[in-house]
């Protein structure tokens, strides 16, 4: 088992990820540079949080363009597994294997602040140490996590059971409260929430290791 962390220029938690899954978890893990197309030897690949690019256009819009993400298309086509976390979720939307846009909070502000969730599917691999309605408490830390989508979109995603997770207190506006989806197939999953900050009983509790322990499976 290995898994890749793509650095875009702007990315500010590729080591969070890593200290994460290898440090708490022990999961074999190298960093991808964007420039990279070589996934060969891994079996799923995170694209982590932070300001790829600056934020310049739109959150994730030129990471997009990235060489390591004509690679992921490949990838995910081929059933490998991707996980994008904050600014990993909107590259993820720019890149079109998930749906909807993510867009300014409703506040207009940055939020940094633990959120509540609750399991809305289990069906993703990402999730399959829960079960639906279980609740977690992971912190968030974005300017730009609204999720937006059409009203066609959003049935869709209803019926794929593809919304994995919701917000209880809805701290961004985001449609129908939600806070990850994934692919129809199940094997990407982008969340705003960060999983990786919530892994150390001492710092940030423990409530994302099952989702990164799925890694291992």
């Amino acid at each position: 088992m290995s898994i890749g962390v793509v650095v875009f220029p702007g990315s500010n938690c590729d080591r969070d990820v890593r200290w994460a899954a290898q440090g708490c978890l022990n999961i074999p893990t190298r960093f991808l540079w964007h420039e990279t197309r070589d996934l060969n030897g891994l079996d799923a690949v995170v694209l982590p949080g932070g300001f790829s690019y600056g934020d310049y256009l739109r959150c994730g819009a030129i990471a997009r363009f990235a060489p390591v993400l004509e690679s992921l298309v490949e990838f995910v086509a081929r059933g490998g597994r991707v996980l994008g976390i904050c600014n990993g979720f909107q590259v993820l939307t720019e890149l079109g294997l998930l749906p909807g846009a993510l867009t300014r909070n409703r506040s207009l502000h940055f939020i940094c602040e633990d959120a509540l969730l609750t399991v809305e599917s289990n069906r993703t691999p990402w999730l399959m140490s829960h079960q639906r309605k279980d609740a977690l408490t992971l912190p968030i830390a974005h300017g730009e996590g609204r999720y937006q989508c059409s009203d066609e979109t959003l049935c869709q995603l209803q019926d794929d059971d593809a919304i994995a997770l919701r917000y209880v207190n809805n701290p961004n506006g985001s449609v129908a409260d939600i806070a990850g989806i994934t692919n129809k197939t199940g094997n990407v999953l982008g969340l705003m929430p960060h999983p990786e900050r919530a892994c150390d009983p001492v710092i940030g509790g423990v409530d994302g290791r099952g989702l990164l322990q799925s890694l291992l499976g």
